[in-house]
């Protein structure tokens, strides 16, 4: 039984890649697999302990999504995701804005996220845009109800080993709009939480818990980045 069941979930992947290859320009489900296109790179990145099988698929930088099964049990599977640089110092930005549209399932836990990093990994920024079942941010809330560069959130902050996170997790759930980020930098500014840190990659994608023991397929529509 153990043998059939291992073959069918064989078939299924290779199946699904399969239709994904034959729609879209690129696609893997190589657990680390990248691909560069346009300005942004796209990662796989199956990095939890406990992981499924996902494959990602993309047309072009700011057009791709995976399917996937990562079960039902608790802790970050993966983070798929699309990355542009930013590669300046937080103050001399002067306009950092993302517009974005998703599809995401309705079971499952996992948030839309950008995951926006300054000084290496010194400082994390996650901007959670919609969150779906037992998920939670790092750390503890420092403030409710700000509005901050076009949404309003609920701030937290804390750390992940040596890495100080900062999360604004939206207070209702959209699968579109757009960010501006330099708004959150001159607000972390203000609050002493940083002093013009360099800033890294600004990551946009899915940060996958579980689904539900489905599979699942998440999609970016589209992604479109202005000032950096």
């Amino acid at each position: 039984m153990k043998k059939v069941c291992i073959v069918t979930i064989l078939v299924f992947v290779v199946l699904c890649l399969a239709q994904v290859t034959f729609a879209a320009a690129w696609s893997s489900c190589d657990r680390w697999a990248t691909w560069t296109n346009g300005g942004y790179t796209l990662y796989n990145n199956i990095w939890g302990s406990g992981a499924g099988w996902q494959c990602i698929w993309a047309n072009n930088g700011s057009n791709w999504g995976v399917t996937c099964n990562h079960g039902s049990s608790g802790g970050v599977k993966s983070y798929p995701n699309s990355a542009k640089w930013v590669n300046r110092n937080a103050n001399s930005v002067s306009t950092a804005r993302t517009t974005f549209s998703v599809n995401r399932p309705g079971s499952g836990a996992y948030t839309t996220t950008f995951d926006v990093w300054g000084n290496g990994s010194a400082y994390e920024i996650m901007l959670w845009m919609n969150k779906q079942g037992a998920v939670g941010p790092i750390g503890s809330q420092q403030y409710s109800n700000q509005s901050i560069g076009g949404h309003t959130w609920n701030v937290y902050r804390g750390y992940n080993g040596s890495i100080q996170v900062f999360s604004f997790v939206r207070t209702s759930n959209t699968n579109s709009g757009t960010v501006d980020h330099k708004a959150i930098w001159n607000w972390l500014q203000s609050r002493g939480w940083w002093n013009n840190p360099y800033m890294n990659q600004v990551q946009f994608g899915f940060e996958i818990t579980n689904t539900a023991n489905q599979n699942a397929a998440f999609t970016c529509n589209s992604r479109s980045d202005s000032g950096y």
